[in-house]
């Protein structure tokens, strides 16, 4: 057997037991499936057509929720066979901490966090600038990171409500250079977003701005 890939449909919600796809070929009873960073299982009760029912979060992987047209590869065990570590995919991921990958599009937006535990990738589509506010972050996503990055050149503005490391509104806004493309993590910590000691880029750089307003 081989893997297949199609699409999410519609988006998948965290408490979804049923997912639709673009294409059911292949699909069939028992067969893993990926989605982003979630592995689940297609149900016993499985016969045919592009609604499946699932078993969600298996093999270690956080339930999270999915956008429409995410990717959906499933196949065999056998098929997600890591060659270098003589292991399946499965278990490869039991040891992996979950993410959460996200796209946004829209001018002004507010994320909402990934479940905790989980990583979370933020990805500013496109060179339209969008407004991202950050809400402050529950005790329990204490440990997971945030990355924020553009795939096009924009004047991005994430927004960190109560400001990153808790100082307040003169240090809640990053402004990304319109001229290239940037990226910005920051780590949950006891109810708020601290960044790293000594961030990769900071102030001005060469056709490249981070700035903190």
């Amino acid at each position: 057997m081989a893997l297949a890939t199609t699409t999410a449909s519609s988006a998948i919600a965290l408490n979804d037991t049923t997912i639709v796809v673009a294409s059911a070929t292949s699909m069939a009873a028992g067969r893993l499936i990926l989605v982003d960073q979630e592995l689940m299982v297609c149900a016993q009760s499985y016969v045919s057509g592009t609604t499946i029912p699932v078993l969600r979060g298996r093999f270690g992987t956080a339930t999270l929720a999915h956008k429409v047209t995410a990717n959906v590869t499933h196949g065999l065990a056998s098929d997600f066979a890591d060659p270098a570590r003589g292991n399946q995919l499965a278990a490869v991921y039991s040891t992996m901490r979950p993410t959460l990958i996200e796209s946004i599009t829209a001018a002004t937006s507010t994320l909402t966090l990934s479940p905790a535990g989980t990583d979370h990738r933020v990805i500013l589509n496109g060179t339209a600038a969008i407004t991202l506010t950050v809400p402050v972050p529950t005790k329990d996503k204490d440990g997971d990171m945030l990355t924020i990055m553009s795939n096009g050149a924009a004047q991005h503005i994430p927004t960190f409500t109560g400001g990153v490391g808790a100082a307040g509104s003169n240090y809640d806004a990053f402004t990304f250079n319109a001229t290239g493309t940037l990226a910005l993590q920051v780590y949950a910590c006891n109810g708020t977003w601290v960044m790293p000691a000594a961030p990769g880029i900071t102030g001005t750089v060469t056709n490249i701005t981070a700035g903190v307003a």
